[in-house]
């Protein structure tokens, strides 16, 4: 008997020992994935082993429970195999399960290393372009103004309504039946009240209504859409009538009657209202008000719907990330803009991977090549969940009992040891 068999045991012991305590330290680390030490016994062609040898650390990828958090840069791949991609400032490519990422001074989405979240980036459409992940780096600038364009707009108009019988007159209530106002904007970012006016027509047209409109208490001209001319009286002012942009009329069951072709310019519902210059350096704008939808029935006169695509300028306020990896980002006017997705990716041998330190491993041979796409229920890689976490797979009461086993392994050992001592040691004293 020799001492080889009993080093070898405390060596492996020892091992054990190492990736058990290791196991219990990161219980903690989100996404840190537990290790076990693997053993093969050791001979050198004889009947009798020489020991044992730890052959191989392996570690066990599967999925850790999911922890709830209040940030949206924290984010937790579910039922799925996936790893986040991460880019040094270097290029060199590294994997992870740990979600906890913030932002840098740059926009890069970076993790407490200061590697870089990948995905793909957003084209010059403002769609996800694809084609090769690279850094994801989200917009410091503001976003642009844009002017108004299209105005959507659902009224009930009263049958019951009576025709004024006098001029329209913008400054007098009772030269028209309804009037609505909507906030436009121009090219500079710079708002204005857009109201429109509807005035019953006088028989036999009991059914249709003209068409008025101001920008800012300046009545329009309804065949160029530019403001009319001032007052004569006092310039400061505007004057208080203008051209009607066209007529809206309704069938017997008070549905809008587009296809008579009485809602002018064109006849489709919309009504062009021209090129509106608002004095101020901005672009003119031209802009029109699709009115489908609007019905005249006996009931008050009321708005159902008033919408406009214009908006001011804005800076971002907050981000969400979707399931399928997409970046959505929300700005102070208002305005959601996709700013990139996150792409995921898995590896045929995961346990091939190799550790690098930092919650991190890299590709290897033995892993395999990654397989790289855009994350979601139902596939392969998993779906991301953002205010979200995964935690640690260590099963705490399994290693603790695992510990209990590795101390006893160890003393076992210690006693062939001690023993082939005692052997040695009678050995010794015979002669």
């Amino acid at each position: 008997m020799g001492f080889a068999q009993g080093v070898s045991g405390l060596n492996a012991a020892a091992a054990n020992l190492d990736v058990i305590g290791n196991n219990i330290a990161n219980s903690g680390t989100f996404g840190f994935k537990s290790g076990g030490v693997q053993f093969s016994d050791v001979y050198a062609g004889s009947k009798i082993g020489l020991g044992t040898k730890v052959s191989g650390v392996v570690q066990n990828f599967t999925a850790g429970s999911i922890q709830t958090s209040t940030r949206a840069l924290d984010l937790a791949i579910l039922n799925g195999d996936g790893f986040f991609r991460l880019a040094s400032a270097g290029g060199e490519i590294a994997y992870t399960r740990n979600g906890q990422f913030d932002m840098d001074k740059d926009g890069f989405i970076v993790n407490s290393s200061g590697l870089r979240l990948t995905g793909y980036q957003v084209g010059a459409n403002g769609a996800v372009a694809g084609g090769s992940p690279a850094p994801l780096q989200l917009p410091t600038a503001s976003m642009p103004p844009s002017s108004t364009k299209n105005i959507t707009a659902q009224f009930n108009l009263n049958s019951g309504s009576k025709a004024p019988g006098v001029p329209f007159n913008a400054s007098n209530s009772e030269t028209y039946n309804y009037a609505n106002s909507v906030t436009v904007y121009d090219s500079l970012g710079n708002s204005h009240e857009l109201t429109t006016y509807f005035v019953k027509d006088p028989a036999p047209a009991i059914n249709s209504w003209t068409v008025y409109a101001t920008a800012d208490g300046w009545p329009l001209d309804g065949t160029t859409g530019a403001k009319v001319a001032p007052d004569v009286v006092d310039p400061t002012k505007p004057a208080n009538g203008g051209l009607s942009f066209g007529q809206a009329a309704f069938d017997s069951n008070g549905a809008l009657a587009v296809n008579a072709g009485v809602i002018v310019n064109p006849p489709n519902g919309k009504m062009d209202f021209g090129t509106l210059d608002f004095g101020n350096d901005s672009s003119p704008m031209v802009y029109s008000m699709d009115f489908t939808g609007t019905t005249q029935f006996g009931s008050p006169n009321d708005v159902k719907k008033l919408t406009q695509d214009g908006y001011t300028a804005g800076v971002l306020s907050a981000i969400a990330i979707n399931e399928d990896g997409t970046i959505t980002g929300k700005y102070s006017n208002e305005q959601p803009r996709t700013l990139g997705q996150v792409v995921l990716s898995s590896f045929a041998n995961p346990t091939g991977l190799q550790s690098k330190g930092d919650n991190v491993w890299a590709e290897t041979a033995v892993s395999g090549q990654p397989l790289t796409g855009t994350p979601g229920a139902g596939t392969k890689l998993g779906g991301l969940a953002s205010g979200a976490l995964e935690a640690s797979n260590v099963d705490l009461t399994s290693e603790l009992v695992n510990l209990i086993i590795a101390q006893r392994t160890y003393q076992a050992n210690s006693q062939t040891v001690k023993t082939q001592d005692q052997v040695m040691q009678t050995l010794i004293n015979m002669r």
